[in-house]
């Protein structure tokens, strides 16, 4: 997702609009990058792509940079044109492709810039036009998608329009915008939460798969995690905020945080309950007793024993 810098447009008309598509499919095809759903508003922009040979960064940042020399230049403007660097959510392709693709290809009809779906099938500036076949951007897998809905092209382009369109009801869907099914339930008012991150849009199972590939253990050479570190590590597993375990939330999964960096910061780094009772909202003796319901806790999360393994520091 990719948004102009204190929300200007980033597409003034359809001159900026083709030079941003034209960068875009060419570098598609150059760097041998999937995408499998795209869609342009006037001041942001989502693209649902699989990096496959270069990586994703180098390949948004040719294309970004590239775009926003030529719009300044046509525009007579200096300056950055975009907010930040792009946001960019690592999804389950098993459980979300189909709904990220019609999602970002019904951005125009949620924007009011498109009316209905017959419009949508001939929009230029979606990627739903180029899989019914009204138009062409190289390096789209258009085929790919149909071919989840059927083998035989004609009908997997009828199904697939089917699908699009029944989507239109659905209207905005925060589901889908990063935390996956943690949010999910969380929105529709369940406890039954499971691990997130706000980066990667799948199951608890497939969040906690990726933290399993990217996630840095602490160096066991080195000092131990900081207190802040301790607690932005726990919570981040848990699902739940900082500042609500910092100012002593009563909630089941806050206090289940809570116990665990009570019992990683005491037995297994060396800091004093002391240290914990201003960070934490809790007494020195309320630091031993979360600490004892923690480390059943700690021993239950897999992630966490690799994360904070090499200090053993148990008393």
């Amino acid at each position: 997702m990719i948004r102009g810098i204190e929300k200007r447009d980033i597409f003034i008309d359809d001159h900026d609009r083709s030079a941003f598509v034209d960068r875009f499919s060419e570098l598609l095809v150059k760097t041998k990058t999937d995408c499998l759903a795209w869609s342009l508003l006037s001041n942001h922009a989502h693209l649902l792509l699989r990096p496959t040979r270069v990586k994703l960064a180098e390949t948004m940042k040719r294309l970004l940079t590239g775009y926003a020399v030529v719009f300044n230049h046509r525009h007579h403007r200096n300056g950055h044109l975009f907010q930040n660097r792009y946001k960019s959510i690592v999804c389950d392709e098993n459980s979300y492709l189909l709904e990220l693709v019609r999602y970002i290809h019904l951005n125009p009809v949620r924007a009011g810039l498109v009316k209905s779906i017959e419009k949508l099938d001939t929009f230029k500036w979606s990627g739903h036009a180029a899989i019914m076949g009204h138009s062409v951007c190289p390096g789209q897998a258009a085929d790919e998608v149909l071919q989840l809905f059927d083998d035989n092209k004609k009908r997997a382009v009828t199904k697939y329009r089917d699908f699009v369109a029944d989507g239109i009801a659905l209207g905005k869907r925060d589901e889908l915008v990063g935390g996956g099914l943690k949010r999910y339930l969380k929105l529709s008012g369940s406890h039954d939460f499971e691990a997130y991150d706000e980066r990667i849009l799948g199951s608890g199972e497939f969040v906690e798969e990726i933290w399993h590939e990217t996630e840095q253990p602490i160096d066991p050479t080195g000092p131990p995690p900081s207190l802040d570190d301790v607690i932005e590590r726990v919570t981040r597993v848990f699902g739940v905020d900082a500042v609500a375990v910092r100012q002593g939330c009563k909630e089941k999964h806050v206090s289940e945080a809570r116990g665990v960096i009570c019992y990683i910061a005491t037995r297994r780094c060396g800091y004093h309950g002391a240290e914990l009772t201003n960070r934490l909202g809790i007494t020195e003796s309320g630091v031993v007793l979360a600490a004892r319901r923690g480390e059943a806790l700690f021993n239950g999360k897999p992630i966490l024993a690799e994360i904070f393994a090499p200090y053993v520091q148990l008393k």
